[in-house]
C-alpha cells in the first residue's frame, strides 16, 4: 500500500511539470491539486509502510526518487518560464546524484545514507513550487519571500553537498570497521 502511494506521486511527475511550465491560472489550479496530492501521499507512505511492516531499503529509495522527480520536474518547469533561477533545479539534481552515488557506490550501503541538512532541504524543496503556484493564483506578496527561499535553498544545498563530500573524504582516512575486528 505504501508503494502505491509513492507510485501515485511518481505518476504525477509529468502532469505536474506540464502545469508548472504554463503560466495561466487554470494550470496553476491543476498544479496545486497535483502538489497537494503529492504532499499527502508523501506524508502517508512512511507511516503506512511502518504500520504494515513493509519498510525496506528499496521502498525508501523509491520514495526519495519519487520526491526528487516530482519536485525537480516542477522546479525545472518553473525555471523554463522564469519563476526560478536555473541554478536551483541543477543544484537539487547534483545533490540527489551525489546522495545516491555516495550511498550506494562509495559507501556500499544497502540504503540511502541521509543527513540532517539534506532531510530538511528535501522537505523544503516542496515549498518553492507551491509558492509559485500561489503567486500565479494572485498571492503576489509571496514573490520576495520565494526569491529569498530559493537562494537560501541553493546555499543550503551547496553546503549539504560540501558536508557530504567532506565526510566522505574523512571516512576514507579513518580505519575501516573490518580492520578493527
Amino acid at each position: 500500500m505504501a508503494n502505491v502511494l509513492t507510485a501515485v506521486r511518481l505518476l504525477l511527475v509529468a502532469p505536474f511539470a506540464i502545469f508548472m511550465a504554463r503560466g495561466d491560472v487554470r494550470s496553476a489550479l491543476f498544479a496545486l491539486i497535483a502538489w497537494v496530492v503529492a504532499l499527502v501521499t508523501d506524508f502517508l507512505d512512511g507511516p503506512v509502510a511502518r504500520q504494515r511492516g513493509t519498510v525496506s531499503p528499496l521502498s525508501g529509495t523509491f520514495d526519495h526518487t519519487s520526491d526528487f522527480l516530482f519536485v525537480t520536474s516542477g522546479i525545472f518547469a518553473g525555471a523554463s518560464r522564469g519563476a526560478f533561477p536555473w541554478i536551483l533545479p541543477l543544484c537539487i539534481t547534483a545533490a540527489f546524484a551525489q546522495y545516491v552515488i555516495d550511498s550506494y557506490w562509495i559507501h556500499r550501503e544497502i540504503k540511502l545514507r541521509g543527513s540532517k541538512l539534506g532531510r530538511y532541504n528535501g522537505m523544503l524543496y516542496f515549498v518553492p513550487p507551491c509558492m509559485d503556484i500561489l503567486i500565479r493564483l494572485g498571492v503576489r506578496f509571496l514573490w520576495p519571500l520565494l526569491t529569498l527561499l530559493v537562494w537560501m535553498l541553493v546555499l543550503s544545498t551547496l553546503i549539504s553537498m560540501g558536508q557530504r563530500l567532506m565526510f566522505t573524504r574523512l571516512a576514507e582516512h579513518l580505519p575501516s570497521r573490518s580492520a578493527e575486528k
